[in-house]
């Protein structure tokens, strides 16, 4: 019969000279993976991320999917969502509601057509949810809640950052686990779209590894008045995204 080996990993840890209680780094590491995972129902398997957008217009192919991801993670979510990521996890590990709800604000105002707003919107909201239910953090309810009031937009990067505070994770690791997440969904999409396949999305993940670092650093730099994209041919497509006759994704 199965049984609760708990205490006999408790006094194992002991016998061995541990504590017997978890790496912290390791959790923070282990909640990483968790948020990130394509099986975390966040809906981001939804969205494309303004590819499908590209690929209707003509405007990608194999050769430029490198391109498009590194720019829109250097002009587009970096300054713009990872950004803001950075700056609500900060707010949040200080108790700064008002903070995070303001850097919430600015971000839902800067994204410049319906449907990015839509999906941000829509993918923050059910973080929250999940996450109240999966980390059982106060700050992420309590957020949660203030959105649900319509007090707060509850955009993806912001909530985001609240659970990932509220779970102790680095801000740094943070920003880079979640811009990881983006390009995994957008690797995603690519192969939904008959853009690449299975052994090139993951090369191509890999060679992203040195921008996502890169972008990484110069979110943690910026402030609150520096949230804001400047890709606007994404903001193009995505406007014509919006009044296709057929669409696989939601973005």
């Amino acid at each position: 019969m199965y049984h609760d080996e708990s205490a006999e990993t408790a006094a194992a840890g002991g016998a061995a000279g541990g504590t017997g209680e978890p790496d912290q780094g390791l959790g923070h590491l282990l909640v990483s993976l968790q948020l990130t995972d394509s099986a975390f129902p966040s809906g981001f398997y939804t969205l494309s991320h303004g590819l499908e957008g590209f690929l209707q217009e003509g405007a990608v192919d194999r050769e430029s999917l490198p391109v498009l991801l590194h720019d829109l993670l250097r002009h587009g979510v970096g300054p713009s969502d990872a950004t803001a990521l950075a700056l609500a996890h900060r707010a949040a590990t200080a108790g700064d509601w008002e903070a995070v709800a303001a850097t919430d604000r600015r971000l839902h105002a800067t994204k410049l057509n319906r449907e990015m707003r839509q999906a941000a919107t829509r993918t923050g909201r059910q973080l929250l949810d999940l996450a109240a239910e999966v980390f059982g953090a106060a700050g992420v309810a309590a957020y949660h809640r203030e959105v649900t009031a319509r007090r707060a937009p509850g955009t993806q990067a912001v909530a985001a950052g609240v659970v990932y505070a509220e779970a102790g994770v680095p801000v740094r690791q943070a920003v880079a686990a979640d811009l990881f997440a983006f390009c995994a969904s957008f690797a995603g999409a690519a192969l939904r779209l008959r853009l690449t396949d299975h052994r090139l999305a993951q090369v191509l993940l890999r060679r992203t590894a040195p921008v996502i670092v890169e972008t990484t650093r110069r979110a943690l730099a910026r402030g609150l008045e520096d949230i804001g994209a400047t890709t606007f041919a994404a903001d193009v497509m995505s406007a014509r995204h919006e009044r296709a006759e057929a669409r696989l994704f939601a973005s």
